[in-house]
């Protein structure tokens, strides 16, 4: 099993990040095939990087700006049998690629998804922030499997593909996700959500699994552990599942979605109101937080679904 290992980029502000992801990658215990740093519309750090790294394949994003044109540039320029996604503000224990590269000696798995841990720039998680709701910094929350399991989609920062199929199924779309142009700096997501059930939609019998000793650290600065960010983040996702489900429909595009906000989320929610009960009031904090990321993520796709109706998407 050969896997290429791809690295999406945009700011020479996250030098330091980046060289750690790199260096993590380098550091598998199984080594990956290759190493590709896709660029997103940055010459200077594209030179940079060339100068950095002579061994590794350093690229431009060849497509529309954003995460999922970089994820598609990758995969093109990849040669692997596999293709794995690291985020730049990542860090990958030794383990991660052999962990992932392991699944795919099952022929009908199409995909797979490691665990992601939070490293707090902040130094620690802040009491008020819900496990549930890790998912608004890029990391595995609580809900998800805790063993090996199928899963509808997997997690984009975390993730490993068979090559053939990323370009056989259409890519990542780029009206979805971050740097979506025209829609400002606000922190859409879900690309890796709408390619996933798109995959699943158009290759009867994939398997998606998730894979719990595919770990990999994701690097959460100071703002991102605000209330205010918190709050942004949940209503930008909703926006985001608006447009996932214009592309795969509501019952596919849901159907986790639905599941988790009526167990996962209630019972989180009762879970803090009972710890503060037993002594801890931040409880309180984190059952509250519950309740407004639900309502925030809830409004956002309704809006969202509103503006896509009257055509202004």
């Amino acid at each position: 099993m050969r896997s290429s290992v791809v690295i999406c980029v945009y700011t020479a502000e996250r030098w330091k990040d980046i060289r750690e992801a790199v260096e993590s990658v380098k550091n598998q215990r199984r080594e990956p095939y290759e190493i590709i740093l896709v660029v997103d519309h940055n010459p200077d750090l594209h030179l940079s990087l060339k100068r950095e790294y002579p061994g590794a394949i350093v690229i431009e994003n060849l497509q529309e700006k954003g995460l999922s044109g970089g994820k598609n540039t990758g995969a093109a320029a990849a040669s692997g049998d596999v293709v794995a996604y690291l985020d730049d503000d990542a860090i990958a224990e030794p383990g991660w690629l052999e962990a992932l590269e392991e699944n795919f000696r099952d022929p009908a798995v199409m995909g797979v998804g490691g665990l992601t841990r939070p490293l707090w720039a902040v130094g620690r998680r802040p009491r008020w922030f819900p496990r549930e709701f890790d998912w608004t910094v890029g990391c595995t929350y609580r809900g998800m499997p805790s063993e090996r399991a199928p899963i509808r989609n997997v997690m984009g920062g975390n993730a490993a593909f068979r090559r053939h199929i990323v370009g056989e199924v259409g890519g990542f779309h780029t009206g979805i996700g971050r740097s979506v142009r025209g829609r400002g700096p606000r922190p859409l997501g879900c690309e890796e959500t709408e390619f996933c059930i798109r995959l699943s939609q158009r290759t009867p019998g994939a398997v998606l699994l998730f894979e719990p000793g595919a770990v990999i650290g994701h690097k959460v600065p100071a703002v991102r552990s605000t209330f205010a960010y918190f709050r942004s983040r949940c209503y930008a996702e909703g926006l985001s599942k608006a447009l996932v489900t214009r592309y795969v429909g509501t019952g596919d595009g849901l159907a986790s979605e639905r599941a988790h906000a009526l167990r996962t989320l209630p019972l989180g929610a009762l879970r803090g109101v009972g710890e503060a009960l037993g002594g801890d009031p931040s409880g309180l904090g984190r059952a509250g937080a519950i309740v407004v990321g639900l309502a925030w993520t809830t409004w956002g796709y309704v809006v969202g679904s509103l503006r896509l109706k009257r055509g202004r998407s």
